[in-house]
């Protein structure tokens, strides 16, 4: 079951955790990726995509329960299938999604731009996922560690500066996205502070 943690308590895991072991280089990260055909996956249609450079990072909740024991391949695939036949989207709305494990999934391709049901365009946005309702509940360690890395590595990768990690409820009205248990850490500056010191250790 997920901790609770405030941002300072979460900085001073961090500190400890530093002195345990060095975080992964972003390339593995990025090696790390389940890629769309491992989990089950299809292709999206070129002709049907909007091609995008990407210069913002933007985070997202799933905004559902996600209990423990839930299967994530399967959500990607039904999530893969609603997209394209309830919604008639592309794909996925968005480029990648961490589960509770902290394991990172590549979903749309990263050079479309995503989908939201607000308001804002999500084009030039590397957009990801966390799964859970964070209105509700906390994200635990390894979701937050996985965010970092991965946020950094798409900052190294795309030359995306810190002022432009945020988060859907930045750019919309009409949402809470990522939540409140979520939102704070994009608030407070954690996400930015910490993909800081990700970059400044490469």
């Amino acid at each position: 079951m997920p901790v609770k943690k405030t941002i300072a308590a979460a900085a001073l895991c961090l500190l400890f955790s530093s002195a345990a072991g060095a975080a992964p280089a972003l390339a593995d990260v990025e090696r790390s990726i389940v890629a769309v055909p491992a989990w089950g996956g299809t292709p999206a249609d070129p002709a049907l995509a909007r091609k995008q450079a990407v210069s913002y990072i933007t985070l997202h909740h799933q905004g559902e329960p996600f209990p423990e024991g839930k299967d994530p391949v399967q959500y990607l695939r039904n999530l893969q299938a609603w997209s394209r036949s309830t919604k008639h989207w592309l794909d996925i709305p968005y480029h990648y999604i961490i589960d509770l494990d902290g394991k990172i999934y590549a979903g749309r391709d990263i050079q479309y731009a995503g989908d939201t049901n607000t308001e804002y365009d999500p084009m030039g946005h590397a957009l990801i996922e966390v799964v859970g309702n964070f209105e509700e509940v906390e994200p635990n360690q390894k979701q937050l560690d996985a965010v970092v890395d991965l946020m950094a590595m798409l900052a190294a990768k795309y030359h995306v500066p810190l002022d432009r990690i945020a988060s859907h409820r930045d750019y919309s009205a009409q949402t809470v996205c990522p939540g409140k248990n979520l939102y704070r850490y994009v608030q407070e500056g954690y996400f930015r502070h910490r993909v800081a010191q990700r970059l400044a250790a490469q």
